[in-house]
């Protein structure tokens, strides 16, 4: 990364769109109750079991409908033979969810349940993905990419990489005015009007702000 600062990273938000290509049984992530988790090791521990399968069918979406938001559970009902509350799973039983019916072979479950457990989470599910344009001026290239609105400028950055590896070597300005790379679009003042032309009953793309990017001739690509 010539001329960029080392940024973190650890990505704090995720848009839709990069959740659900991780859509593979060696590369799982699903997101439920607004954050994000990489259930590959799950998968992996059990691989030869048909209580994935449902994770499998559902890899890379979002799940929050399977919980209760308030408590953070999965959803339950009552049984109709036993009068007993269960996990509600139309999709299949789970991991972790173990006997529902009451038998001796029951046992209790003696670790945090997938859905709890910190060591699959990465991150947070953007409450909102906007698109943002990005105009170099030494080259007249162009490109717009979707961010996340909680993304401050230097993860955007981040995610420009893919475009142009020297991004660390440009000064980032929208009309006229230097950005903070420690901010928000939003907070730096670069508005996402889409719902405005929505309601004008104009394409959400009508206008799409541009940033403004400047080459530091810094000689980095030498």
């Amino acid at each position: 990364m010539d001329g960029l600062e080392r940024f973190s990273t650890n990505i704090a938000y995720f848009t839709p769109s990069e959740v659900v290509v991780h859509n593979k049984p060696d590369d799982i992530w699903m997101s439920y109750l607004g954050r994000v988790y990489d259930l590959t090791p799950l998968v992996k521990e059990f691989v030869d079991h048909d209580a994935i399968k449902p994770i499998l069918a559902f890899a890379g979406k979002d799940i929050t409908e399977w919980f209760n938001p308030e408590i953070g559970e999965l959803l339950s009902y009552i049984h109709p033979v036993t009068c007993c509350t269960a996990p509600y799973t139309p999709h299949g039983t789970l991991p972790h969810l173990g006997l529902l019916s009451p038998t001796v072979k029951w046992e209790p479950l003696l670790k945090t349940p997938w859905w709890k457990d910190p060591k699959y989470f990465i991150g947070y599910l953007t409450t909102k993905a906007r698109p943002i344009r990005i105009l170099n001026v030494l080259t007249g290239q162009e490109d717009c990419i979707e961010v996340c609105s909680e993304d401050p400028l230097y993860r955007i950055q981040e995610r420009f990489l893919f475009c142009n590896k020297h991004i660390g070597s440009y000064t980032w300005k929208f009309e006229g005015r230097v950005l903070d790379k420690s901010l928000t679009l939003d907070e730096n003042g670069i508005p996402d009007e889409r719902e405005e032309f929505n309601e004008l009953l104009l394409p959400e793309n009508f206008y799409i702000p541009a940033i403004m990017i400047y080459c530091n001739d810094d000689l980095t690509e030498a």
